[in-house]
C-alpha cells in the first residue's frame, strides 16, 4: 500500500501480467468464448489438485523413504529438482517438517510468495490481507478458523516465504497408514496441509 500527499491509503499497482490476464478474462467472457464460472473452475483446479499433486508426490515419497526424506529436509530445492518439478522463479524451495512437538505454517507478509513448482497456484485466502497480517501475531486462532486445533504443548512456527526462500511444509503422516503404498499416499496430501492450515487427511476421509 502507499499513501498520497494527504495520508491516504492507495493499493499498490498490480503487475503488468496479473492486468493483461485479467483483459484477456474480461476479453473472452464479453465475446461469450468461455464463462466465469469455467475460468474459475480451472483455476480452483489448479489451485487444489493438479498444482498441489507435485507437492503430494514429494511428500508421499518423503513418508516412504526415510534417506529421501533426509536429503529433502537438507536440500529442497535439489531434491525436487530430482523429480521433474522446476519453476521460473529461481527461489530456494525449503521443506518443513511437522513433528508430534512442532507445527509449521507458511505465510509471506510482503505480498504472495510461494512455492509454485509444487504447489501450483497461491489459493485468494493465502495472499490476503487478512491472513498475512494475523497468522503472525495470533496463528493458533486462524489455524482454528481453518479447523485445526493444536495442542498448547505444540509449538507453532510461522515461516515467512520471500523472493528467495519459498516454504513448503511436511506434514505429518497420518496414523493408520503404515501399510499404504507410496500412490496410495498421494491422495491424503492436500494442499492446505503442505502450506501449514490443515494436518493431511486421514484413510477414512480421503476415501
Amino acid at each position: 500500500m502507499s499513501r498520497n500527499h494527504s495520508g491516504e491509503r492507495h493499493p499498490e499497482p498490480q503487475p503488468y501480467a496479473a492486468l493483461r490476464t485479467k483483459a484477456i478474462d474480461s476479453l473472452l467472457v464479453e465475446k461469450g468464448l468461455i464463462s466465469t464460472d469455467a475460468i474459475d473452475a480451472r483455476v480452483q483446479a489448479y489451485e487444489q489438485d493438479i498444482g498441489p499433486l507435485n507437492g503430494a508426490k514429494v511428500v508421499a515419497r518423503a513418508w516412504t523413504d526415510a534417506e529421501f526424506k533426509a536429503r529433502l529436509l537438507a536440500d529442497g530445492t535439489s531434491v525436487v529438482g530430482e523429480m521433474g518439478f522446476f519453476g521460473a522463479q529461481g527461489a530456494e524451495i525449503v521443506a518443513l517438517e511437522n513433528t508430534p512437538e512442532v507445527h509449521n505454517v507458511v505465510v509471506c507478509t510482503l505480498c504472495s510468495c510461494y512455492p509454485w513448482p509444487v504447489l501450483g497456484l497461491p489459493p485468494r485466502w493465502y495472499k490476503s490481507d487478512a491472513f498475512r497480517a494475523r497468522i503472525v501475531i495470533e496463528p493458533r486462532a486462524v489455524l482454528r478458523e481453518f479447523g485445526l486445533t493444536l495442542g498448547d504443548s505444540i509449538e507453532v512456527r510461522v515461516w515467512d516465504s520471500n523472493s528467495d526462500i519459498r516454504y513448503m511444509v511436511l506434514p505429518e503422516r497420518p496414523k493408520g497408514t503404515d501399510g499404504l503404498s507410496e500412490e496410495e499416499l498421494v491422495p491424503l496430501v492436500t494442499r492446505d496441509s503442505m502450506i501449514g492450515v490443515a494436518k493431511a487427511e486421514s484413510p477414512t476421509r480421503a476415501v
